[in-house]
């Protein structure tokens, strides 16, 4: 079998220690569905965490090539806030599962990328010479 080395940051490095005994399946995966536009063999469609509707919204938004107006004006879908409004109750009430904290985690990242996008496309919209 062939050895690959990566270089990758050290806080990344550290979020994904607890998946080390994975990446050989999880670069297989990777490599054949993205790259290659296949299914390993033997493999089932892996299953997505519930964010995952959230992140393929917020893609969908990007790659259509928004305004300033609808980056400001976007918002997630009612599931994908009902989610979050159950994780943050849960969060509240009792632990999370390592499954639902990595959910809950993704959901944060992706609310600050879009407060970013959101805040950049407001400046430049009051920054274009008004008519």
């Amino acid at each position: 079998m062939a050895q690959i080395t990566i270089d990758i940051p050290d806080d990344l490095a550290q979020r994904l220690a607890p998946y080390q005994s994975q990446f050989s399946e999880l670069f297989t995966r990777l490599i054949a569905t993205t790259l290659l536009g296949q299914q390993p063999p033997g493999q089932s469609t892996p299953t997505l965490p519930n964010s995952s509707s959230t992140y393929q919204e917020i893609l969908d938004l990007l790659i259509s090539q928004p305004t300033s107006e609808q980056i400001i004006s976007f918002k997630v879908s009612e599931a994908s806030q009902s989610r979050l409004q159950t994780l943050l109750q849960k969060n509240r009430e009792t632990a999370l599962s390592p499954a639902e904290s990595a959910e809950l985690d993704l959901y944060e990242q992706l609310d600050t990328l879009m407060g970013l996008l959101k805040v950049r496309a407001y400046t430049t919209l009051n920054a274009a010479p008004q008519n």
